[in-house]
Order: C-alpha cells, then sequence, then structure tokens
C-alpha cells in the first residue's frame, strides 16, 4: 500500500471529518466516545439513533458495492474512514456486526431474495445483527457446534444454546451457525442461518463481565423457527460460509481500532503527565515500547491489507489476532501501573470505572476470544508455516 495519499483521498478524509465534528459536536455530543470496549451497555438508545444518521448521511457501508447500497470506497478510503472514526471519538457502533460481517458475506454468499431483503436494513441503520457461533461446548472448535436445526414443511426448528453472543439484547437479527446432519464429519454437517430475534423461543441471559457490563449474552433456542430460504450458502454448506464471515473480520476497520489504541495510549502518557509516573524510567521504556509496538502493528496491517487488495491471502496476516491481542493485555498492565493505587479504587458505588481500569480488565479477553493465543499459534503453525498438525488428545 502506498503510505503518500493522494488529493482525492486529503479530500474524502476532510468530508468524513467535518461530518463527524459536526454531529458530534451538536446533536450526538452525549455519545461522543461512549459504548467503547467495558462501555458497550452506554448509551443504546442514543447510539441506535447514531446509526440511523451515520446511514441517512451514507457513512455506514462505505466498502460495500453501490450496486448494495455502498459507496464502493476504495481499501484507503475504508482506512481514512476508519482512522477518522476513531479520531473523532465515534460513539461505539452498534451496526458493525451487519455492516462487517452478515452483510458482507451475503453479497458473497447470498441469494438474491436475500440481499434484497436484509441488506437496504443493515445500510440504513435500521437492523442490528449479532453472531451465534460460539457454544458452551464450542468455542474455539467451532466445528464442534450442537445447536440442531431440521427442516419441517418449509421451515427450520432450532434447538440449543450459543454463548458470548455480542449485541444479544438490543439485536434484531442472528445468524446461526447450526447442525443439520449429524451423521457426517463434523465440519459437513453445518448450516448457516438467518434467525429473527424476536419470537417466541429465544431466551437471552445477560453475562455480567468484570467491567460491570453486559456487553454479550446466553442465548437459548427452544423449537425457534426460519424460513427454508433462510439458509445462506448450500444446506450442510455452512462451515465454508462460517470461515467466510471469519475473513471479513480482518478488514480495513482494523486501522480504526489501532487508532482506538493510540487515544488509550495517549490518555496513559496524559496520566503519566498528571501523577508524576513519566519521571520513572521503566515506565518510560514501556510507553516507549508500546509506542513502538503499536507503530509495527499499523504498518503490517496496511502491507497485508494491501496485498489482500491484490487477491492475496499473504500468510503473514495470520499474526495479527495473536500481534494485536498481547500487545493489547500489555497495554492493559502498563496502564494499571501507571495508575497506581488510583487503579485500585472506584469513583463510587455505582462501580464507575477510570477508562484505564475498563481498558485494562476487558483487555485481559483479547487473547481470547476470536481464538486463544494458543489456537492462534496452531493457525500460524499449521497453514503459514506448513507444520504438521497438532495430535489430537
Amino acid at each position: 500500500m502506498d503510505l503518500e495519499s493522494t488529493p482525492e483521498e486529503d479530500a474524502f478524509r476532510g468530508e468524513v471529518a467535518d461530518w463527524l465534528e459536526a454531529e458530534l459536536s451538536d446533536r450526538f455530543a452525549a455519545i461522543r466516545g461512549r459504548g467503547g470496549p467495558g462501555d458497550e451497555h452506554a448509551m443504546v438508545d442514543e447510539r441506535r439513533q447514531w446509526e440511523r444518521a451515520m446511514g441517512e448521511a451514507r457513512w455506514t457501508c462505505v466498502g460495500w458495492p453501490r450496486e448494495h447500497g455502498g459507496r464502493g470506497a476504495s481499501l484507503s478510503q475504508q482506512v481514512i474512514f476508519h482512522e477518522e472514526y476513531a479520531r473523532a471519538r465515534g460513539p461505539g457502533r452498534l451496526g458493525h456486526i451487519g455492516e462487517g460481517l452478515i452483510g458482507p458475506t451475503l453479497i458473497a454468499f447470498g441469494t438474491e431474495a436475500q440481499k434484497l431483503r436484509y441488506l437496504p436494513a443493515i445500510r440504513s441503520g435500521e437492523a442490528l445483527w449479532c453472531q451465534g457461533y460460539s457454544e458452551p461446548g464450542a468455542g474455539s472448535d467451532l466445528a464442534a457446534v450442537q445447536t440442531r436445526a431440521r427442516l419441517e414443511d418449509g421451515t427450520w426448528h432450532i434447538d440449543g444454546q450459543k454463548i458470548w453472543t455480542s449485541g444479544a439484547a438490543h439485536s434484531d437479527f442472528c445468524f446461526v451457525l447450526c447442525r443439520t446432519d449429524p451423521e457426517v464429519p463434523k465440519h459437513r454437517g453445518l448450516s448457516y442461518l438467518l434467525v429473527a430475534m424476536d419470537q417466541p423461543g429465544i431466551t437471552m441471559q445477560p453475562i455480567e463481565q468484570m467491567t460491570g457490563s453486559s456487553e454479550f449474552g446466553e442465548v437459548f433456542y427452544d423449537d425457534v423457527t426460519t424460513d427454508a430460504d433462510n439458509v445462506v450458502g448450500e444446506v450442510n454448506g455452512g462451515w465454508k460460509v462460517a470461515m467466510g464471515t471469519l475473513a471479513f473480520e480482518r478488514g480495513a476497520s482494523t486501522l480504526g481500532q489501532q487508532l482506538s489504541f493510540q487515544n488509550e495510549l495517549d490518555l496513559i502518557v496524559e496520566t503519566a503527565k498528571q501523577n508524576g509516573k513519566h519521571r520513572d524510567g521503566a515506565i518510560r521504556q514501556r510507553i516507549a515500547d508500546a509506542y513502538i509496538g503499536l507503530r509495527v502493528m499499523r504498518f503490517h496491517a496496511l502491507r497485508t491489507l494491501g496485498m489482500a487488495e491484490q487477491g492475496a491471502l499473504a500468510p503473514e496476516a495470520m499474526i495479527n489476532k495473536l500481534y494485536w491481542a498481547s500487545w493489547h493485555r500489555d497495554l492493559g498492565e502498563l496502564a494499571m501501573d501507571v495508575l497506581g493505587d488510583e487503579g485500585e479504587l472506584t469513583a463510587g458505588p455505582d462501580y464507575a470505572l477510570h477508562p484505564l481500569q475498563r481498558l485494562f480488565l476487558f483487555s485481559r479477553a483479547d487473547t481470547i476470544y476470536a481464538g486463544t493465543n494458543q489456537i492462534q499459534r496452531n493457525i500460524i503453525a499449521e497453514r503459514a508455516l506448513g507444520l504438521p498438525r497438532e495430535a489430537s488428545k
């Protein structure tokens, strides 16, 4: 990727920045910087209005093709959008799973009827989605899911449970990976179903996190139904679709995530200057190391995204999750050391956390969700380096 911006890209950056500044300084000023990691429960109704406002101004789904309602933005423009969004401290996106996961999945694998039915409401910010993958016995080993779906008289009937379902409490739809043929090897008997969340048989239990919020929940399906044509891809071909969805998760938004990391690092530096920790040589060195690590992360992401734009999935891309998750966990530990004794206290009985306390608590999960560090190392070993598969226990 060329690191020098063009006049057209500079103009696009200005357009994004101006719109965000205008909206987040006026009617949406109250939600600026809210709803991020550890704060996902904050001001959900107001953030839902924000999604609709973004949709009305066509700032959702900027990378989608124009024929599906997007702006057809180039990779560079997508990076610019996510960077400016993070720089403006835009609120945590309620629509990111619809926009970044199921939307691209339907564009790649869905039928024309599915695209017409679901994509417009995602792009307008009206419909929110969640992801029904993990189960109590199937987290990193996704192929082990046991939620069942059977087809009867043109309707799928679903029974089972999912866990760690982000945004389940306020989502309108869920894409659910189900076992539809228990007699074949586990990767082959799965189907990818689109399910409405507002129906009898669905029970959602919030899971309280260390931060005091409940960003995700456990969802139970008791004879939940969806139409026969709400299967994406082939029946029993859901594994391919599910892997496609996970591939979309590693897109241009990663650059926005890194700018959010920069905001956190800036707050650590500001706090260290305020409480005198900047005079500690060891703390200064750790801050320098964090800055260097973040720059390495950025240039590596730009390199691998540039390769992907040319149609090549580089083996180097497989280190991304392991690298950023470990770096961010270490940043959380640095934040607590900079806070010092203050890090052990909260502001009152309502469990009001300092942003750096939220960073520390939330970042403990970074090396677990979306594939643990151990799983990531196996992926690197087997898929990038071509080493033998780990022996089954």
